[in-house]
């Protein structure tokens, strides 16, 4: 089991909303009325792990050490949300969000299959350590500026925590794991061909409520990620070159090949959709008299 070395390892390096946030620094002269309205919509966006938790623990009752360490994932992502609305309560009060703002991102996702939906929560943690250090840069008050750098590395310890469970899913599951993870991750390397971010919050997860069927389609302003990331903290290429790089090494760190680019991963992927193709054909076939 890995739950309760990673435990450990979490509870180690915690921070403490009271003793490590150092709100006496606040300087409201350095907070606009812009940025401290994205505090608010991010702050919603965290409470997503609530229904995410809710569907990791419905398609993953398979694997117990999987779903006793959501309860270690909850916990630290929930509490982003919490640090933000902290903020929010302490120097912008008027734009706390209200509990039906936060329960509007609270609706069931669709069954997935876990393999994939894990490689997904992998690539959106390499995702949101990048995001978040590029909004701790671009904000210019000091404690929201410490306060992402705080969340940038609980996202980055999330993404290790996945990667581990990623390689016991491989020994487990062999081929059929390392497809799931091949396919998820030539989708979330490619955002550069996309029209949006890409990652858990802004992906179809539930066909009926479409199109409010995504976590953005449900916030006050749906637009406000893109908005986010192109005009006010600029993601720029340089920044999404990054995450794309961070998910080919981890990638080659995982199947234990190196791939400099997407295209050599997407051919790998369709190697081993050939093979597991192969695979399953001679599983079926009716055994020789």
């Amino acid at each position: 089991m890995l739950y309760p070395e990673l435990f450990k390892q979490l509870e180690s390096v915690r921070w403490d909303m009271g003793r490590d946030i150092p709100w006496q620094s606040f300087d409201g002269s350095k907070l606009s009325a812009e940025q401290a309205q994205t505090i608010k919509l991010n702050a919603i966006t965290e409470w997503a792990a609530l229904p995410a938790t809710e569907m990791f623990l419905r398609d993953n009752r398979h694997d117990s050490d999987f779903s006793a360490f959501m309860s270690v994932w909850f916990f630290e992502e929930q509490k982003h949300s919490l640090v933000l609305m902290e903020y929010l309560r302490r120097f912008c009060p008027e734009l706390q969000p209200t509990e039906a703002e936060l329960h509007a991102v609270r609706f069931e996702f669709d069954p997935a299959p876990a393999l994939e939906t894990l490689m997904l929560h992998f690539c959106g943690e390499i995702r949101l350590n990048h995001w978040y250090r590029r909004a701790s840069q671009w904000h210019s008050e000091p404690v929201i500026k410490h306060i992402y750098t705080r969340l940038s590395q609980d996202e980055a310890r999330h993404g290790g925590a996945y990667l581990k469970y990623m390689k016991v899913a491989i020994a487990r599951f062999g081929l059929e794991a390392k497809t799931a993870f091949a396919k998820v991750g030539v989708l979330m390397a490619s955002a550069r061909r996309t029209t949006q971010a890409l990652h858990p919050t802004n992906l179809h997860v539930n066909k009926s409520l479409f199109p409010r069927d995504t976590i953005q389609s449900r916030m006050p302003n749906p637009q406000w990620l893109e908005h986010w990331l192109d005009q006010q903290i600029k993601f720029d290429a340089v920044w999404e070159t990054r995450v794309v790089d961070r998910i080919l090494h981890n990638m080659g760190l995982l199947l234990e090949r190196s791939f400099g680019t997407v295209q050599e991963l997407n051919k790998y992927r369709k190697e081993l959709a050939r093979e597991l193709a192969s695979s399953l054909a001679d599983a079926g076939s009716p055994k020789p008299a």
